[in-house]
């Protein structure tokens, strides 16, 4: 397979978009998030979009890097759609989502780039799960690693309550792709499996044998809270990604 042509090293071809309320006990997480971007060995540029949020509470670092723009919303109106609004305005080559609180490791961006050919959408990885005491733990998602078809990582979510095929915010993938994916739908929790069952039925794409993410384990993770236990919704916002993706899969499978 044909690699994709390499471009300037100076122009950034992957934009990260950041979904956060600025909570005062998130904004440490989200300085140690940038942090980790300027780690990365590839440019970059990045969305931080406000869902609601004062923008006076942006921590210093961030809004003096120009690396980061910033999309202030009136008012809250939940991460799927913040994400989106935040994707209009994306001008790079290829997006990756992420969370105020995570962490990329320092090859994270670089590596998947690299991995990119003509034929491929999306490149993504394993995630690793940081603990509070600084351990990880890594997490196998149930897509095994290596090339995939359009529509093979959804074969991977048997029920709905199973585990998700693959980590969503591990997903580096085409622009124009994750756009004609529909982003990250309009769920109200569980809007990242729209994410990824989307993106990975539309175009081919490879699993990196490869930690790419770190996702922290703390009180404060917006899928402890009661509201997000609400195992009625939760398992709605399940059904409704995994029959949009079998039902995205077998729509292409009967038009070949």
């Amino acid at each position: 397979m044909d690699r994709t042509p390499e471009k300037s090293l100076s122009a950034p071809q992957i934009t990260v978009v950041i979904a956060t309320q600025l909570r005062p006990e998130r904004l440490p997480y989200l300085q140690e998030m940038h942090a980790s971007l300027t780690r990365q060995s590839v440019p970059w540029e990045a969305v931080l979009v406000l869902d609601g949020a004062d923008p006076a509470l942006i921590p210093a670092p961030i809004t003096a890097d120009p690396r980061v723009r910033t999309l202030a919303l009136p008012r809250p109106v939940g991460a799927a759609c913040a994400r989106n609004l935040g994707l209009i305005e994306v001008r790079t080559e290829f997006v990756n989502w992420a969370d105020d609180d995570d962490v990329f490791p320092d090859w994270s961006l670089g590596v998947r780039l690299e991995t990119f050919t003509d034929e491929l959408g999306w490149v993504a990885g394993y995630s690793e799960d940081l603990l509070p005491d600084g351990s990880r733990r890594l997490w196998e998602c149930p897509a095994p690693p290596g090339y995939h078809a359009a529509g093979d990582v959804v074969t991977y979510w048997p029920r709905p309550q199973d585990t998700i095929p693959i980590g969503p915010t591990t997903i580096l993938a085409r622009t124009r792709l994750v756009r004609a994916a529909g982003g990250m739908g309009g769920l109200v929790q569980g809007e990242d499996y729209m994410a990824a069952v989307g993106v990975t039925t539309l175009a081919p794409g490879v699993l990196l044998r490869l930690p790419v993410y770190r996702y922290r384990k703390h009180d404060g993770q917006m899928t402890r809270s009661e509201q997000y236990e609400e195992l009625e919704l939760e398992l709605a916002a399940r059904r409704h990604a995994h029959a949009f993706g079998h039902g995205l899969r077998n729509a292409f499978t009967r038009r070949a």
